[in-house]
Order: C-alpha cells, then sequence, then structure tokens
C-alpha cells in the first residue's frame, strides 16, 4: 500500500504543447520531473531544421508522494494524475529507466548485433530478458531481419517503438 509520504513516479497528463513549460515549472517548485524528448528534423516549405519533441505527447512524469498531489496539480498547464481506479498510476521505476534507454539509444542511433534462435511471431507477447530494460514485455511489432526487433511497450496507455535484438527478448504468455 502507498504511505502519503513514500515517493512514486506517477505520469501526469498535460495541456497540449505544454510539456516543457510544465517540466520547467514543476522543476522551479522543487519536484524531479522527466520529460522524454527524442530530436526529428522537421519539414517546412522553406527550410528544414531538427527539433526536440516529447516522446509522449501531453504527458510528463513526476516523482511524488499523495502530499505533493495538490500543488502538482496547481501548476498551470497540469490537467491530471494518470489514475486507474480513481488514484494516480505509479510508473515502475524500470518503466523510467527503459524510457531514458530507449531515448539515449533513440539518439544515439544504436544497433545490436546479437542472435537467437527461438521461433517468435509477429503479435507475439514477449519479455526483455537482457540490458536495462529487463522484465518490461510487449508486443513484438516487426522482425527487421533474423537478429533486429521492433517491440511495443506499453507504457502510461501509449505504445512505444524499442528497437531491440532478438537476443534480448524471449517469448512469454499473454
Amino acid at each position: 500500500m502507498e504511505s502519503h509520504d513514500q515517493k512514486y513516479w506517477h505520469a501526469l497528463y498535460v495541456r497540449s504543447r505544454a510539456e516543457k513549460k510544465v517540466l520547467w515549472q514543476l522543476e522551479e517548485n522543487g519536484f524531479t520531473a522527466y520529460l522524454p524528448l527524442i530530436t526529428q528534423m522537421k519539414q517546412w516549405s522553406d527550410r528544414k531544421k531538427k527539433v526536440e519533441e516529447p516522446l509522449f505527447k501531453s504527458y510528463v512524469f513526476v516523482y511524488s508522494n499523495e502530499r505533493e498531489y495538490i500543488p502538482i496539480l496547481n501548476v498551470y498547464g497540469v490537467i491530471k494524475f494518470v489514475t486507474f481506479e480513481r488514484k494516480a498510476v505509479i510508473v515502475p521505476e524500470n518503466q523510467i529507466l527503459a524510457i531514458k534507454k530507449f531515448v539515449n539509444d533513440f539518439e544515439k542511433g544504436e544497433e545490436y548485433k546479437m542472435m537467437n534462435n527461438e521461433e517468435l511471431k509477429v503479435g507475439q507477447k514477449v519479455r526483455i530478458i537482457n540490458g536495462p530494460m529487463k522484465g518490461l514485455t510487449g508486443r513484438l511489432e516487426t522482425i527487421r531481419n533474423k537478429r533486429h526487433l521492433i517491440v511495443y511497450i506499453d507504457v502510461v496507455g501509449q505504445c512505444i517503438p524499442v528497437h531491440i535484438p532478438r537476443a534480448k527478448v524471449e517469448p512469454c504468455a499473454d
């Protein structure tokens, strides 16, 4: 059971396009917050530009306890905590670490070269068995070749694609 003083990661639903401002305001108010950003090339009619965009549109993560809920909700741009059965959903630390690893690998364009012989099928549920995302489960979306997969991991109701070596996953029961 969650203690009033014990801190956990929570997901906040925020105003559209206000993610960076909410992050800044949370940090200014002394809260630990995280906004996963990825750099993408954007094309306008007259130019191209690299732009940092939120990985999850309209979501910011905050490390907080129950006593801090009201001050957090009073930050301009915060709409609500993501809840389940009227309680703020706790985002496990390993999911936050997995998101950070994904963002880091995405920015580096990281490629892996490993192999595993067990058969996998698109749509199958798989478990990550190695590395910082160990223990997370998701659905196999794409088999890029014999060594590279794309697995969708569910985080706060949104699926993020994780490019992962075949050797780091195993099939698991639904």
